[in-house]
């Protein structure tokens, strides 16, 4: 072989060894999250979900790429947005109820793992929480089925409260199961129930300025993607209007507002994180049983109370996860 054959060779074969790199370089997987909130009220629940990735031995920009999808509350934005997921053939979509509904239209195929506070066989997302059946399982905080919880923790601060709103958001799947079921713990407790409603930061607004006109004594904020996106936005109007409040999320305790209670939301995220990892690696989603985060908080602002001249009961205070002083 003359040199300059040799040289060329060698030459060739050095330049093909990044493609050749490239080519044995694993394809790091695509992970869409899917989401009816804003990124800046979900930020302690992505939080979440990537600790539930790590736990499996999935961390972003590393083994594993995270590509997130915001409707900020307005869902008719996610069908076309699952779609597009569809189309680029991500690996796993994870998503809230809204998106839900969006990403089992788009595909039977894609596994798909969900966080939803209502009943996912009643919603119609799974077969049973057992064998979920089919591209999808999930977790649930079941925070629908304690909404009615809220409304009787109202009243036991504020007894002499006859008459009590409560917010929901008609684009919600689970808004109207909800409203029934505070419907009916207001009839049990002898208090007239409003139903107030809301899908966007404005409908929030006006709804608190429509209390003092139905001499509300206490409002009840339902579960919803888009509300726990405007934890401290509720917290804010709450003491505005100088109106007890109480929502599902933490969140809104801490910034201000009277009283949490509701399923982990956060914890829930956890452990969809984690489902997320077992399906990367192999498992199939219809062999996940739904996840039902057991962990139901209830978080009482002390300096909120004092602030509206509430007086909180020992036995309340007793029961408390969590008490803000």
């Amino acid at each position: 072989m003359k040199r300059r054959d040799f040289i060329a060779l060698i030459g060739g074969t050095a330049a093909a060894w990044p493609i050749m790199a490239r080519a044995q370089r694993p394809e790091i997987p695509v992970v869409a999250f899917l989401n009816g909130g804003s990124p800046d009220g979900y930020a302690p629940m992505v939080a979440a979900f990537h600790q539930g990735l790590k736990d499996t031995g999935y961390v972003e920009a590393q083994s594993v790429r995270i590509e997130h999808r915001w409707a900020d509350g307005q869902y008719d934005r996610l069908p076309a947005m699952a779609a597009d997921l569809v189309h680029r053939q991500v690996a796993v979509i994870v998503t809230n109820s809204p998106g839900m509904l969006a990403a089992k239209a788009a595909t039977t195929t894609i596994p798909i793992v969900f966080t939803t506070s209502g009943d996912p066989v009643e919603l119609g997302f799974v077969a049973s929480l057992a064998r979920p059946g089919r591209n999808i399982t999930g977790v649930t905080q079941l925070n629908v089925e304690v909404a009615p919880k809220r409304l009787e923790l109202m009243y036991e601060l504020v007894p002499t409260a006859t008459i009590m709103a409560v917010l929901v958001n008609p684009a919600y799947p689970s808004a109207e199961i909800q409203s029934r079921g505070m419907q009916a713990a207001a009839h049990t407790l002898g208090v007239q129930l409003h139903i107030l409603r809301a899908s966007n930061e404005r409908d929030i607004d006006d709804a608190f300025a429509t209390l003092a006109q139905l001499r509300a004594g206490a409002f009840v904020i339902s579960s919803d993607p888009f509300f726990n996106s405007r934890a401290e936005q509720f917290a804010a109007l709450a003491l505005r209007h100088a109106v007890p409040t109480i929502f599902q999320y933490r969140e809104f305790a801490a910034a201000g507002g009277l009283m949490s209670y509701g399923g982990s939301v956060i914890d829930s995220y956890r452990q969809a994180g984690v489902y997320t990892g077992r399906i990367l690696k192999g498992e199939k989603p219809a062999d996940l049983p739904v996840q039902q985060s057991t962990k139901v908080e209830l978080i009482i602002n002390l300096k909120t109370a004092k602030a509206l001249g509430l007086e909180v009961p020992r036995t309340l205070i007793a029961r408390a996860d969590e008490v803000i002083e």
